[in-house]
């Protein structure tokens, strides 16, 4: 039950995850960070089988930093977003990924920007967007809510009140969800939204 979502406002972008590693009807952790920050000022938040989603993630961002390191200089977010969906599109032609992505970043010329991308390799630049179960209710929240000069306390209310929907309404809600932020001062974990946290496990 999968719960991806962000939302581009004055400045900066916010991208939220839940953080729950589930497989079958067992939840093996709930303390997974689903957004990976790829450079300085990009974020990547994935859904999708766990093992794709972490391969693939790690895959682009080795491959922006090998740009940078050979280059000199950083990719574009829209160039980021280009080479991610060009690889999913290979992909899936070969071995396909079964991965969903929100990609936010931050540049200087352009500002804040947010690009959906599907397993199918379908590309959109967005102002809002999720992915899995969660996002019928993320969607129909930041629908009634959003607009596109949001401060940053108007937008995490918003992410709250996305969070607290599906919470409210999910048959089998995620507990606990991460929210990370890029915007002109870098790529950075905002906040986490616990409702429930990993239990120690004593030892033998």
């Amino acid at each position: 039950m999968e719960c991806v979502f962000g939302l581009v406002g004055n400045g900066f972008a916010i991208v939220a995850a839940d953080t729950s590693a589930v497989h079958s009807i067992l939840v093996h952790k709930s303390n997974e960070d689903k957004i990976m920050v790829l450079d300085s000022h990009k974020l990547i938040a994935a859904s999708g089988e766990p093992g794709d989603r972490v391969q693939f993630t790690e895959c682009i961002q080795k491959n922006v930093a090998l740009y940078q390191f050979r280059n000199g200089i950083p990719l574009t977010t829209a160039a980021a977003a280009n080479f991610t969906r060009n690889e999913l599109a290979t992909a899936l032609r070969k071995n396909p990924y079964q991965v969903n992505i929100l990609l936010a970043g931050y540049d200087k010329e352009t500002g804040p920007s947010l690009y959906y991308i599907d397993y199918i390799a379908t590309l959109h630049k967005v102002e809002k967007g999720a992915f899995g179960y969660g996002s019928y209710f993320a969607l129909s929240m930041m629908d009634r809510h959003f607009n596109s000069g949001m401060s940053v306390e108007e937008a995490i209310d918003l992410v709250d009140k996305c969070i607290l929907e599906i919470r409210s309404r999910l048959v089998v809600a995620p507990p606990n969800f991460v929210i990370k932020i890029v915007d002109k001062d870098g790529a950075r974990e905002y906040a986490w939204r616990e409702s429930i946290k990993n239990a120690d496990v004593p030892s033998a």
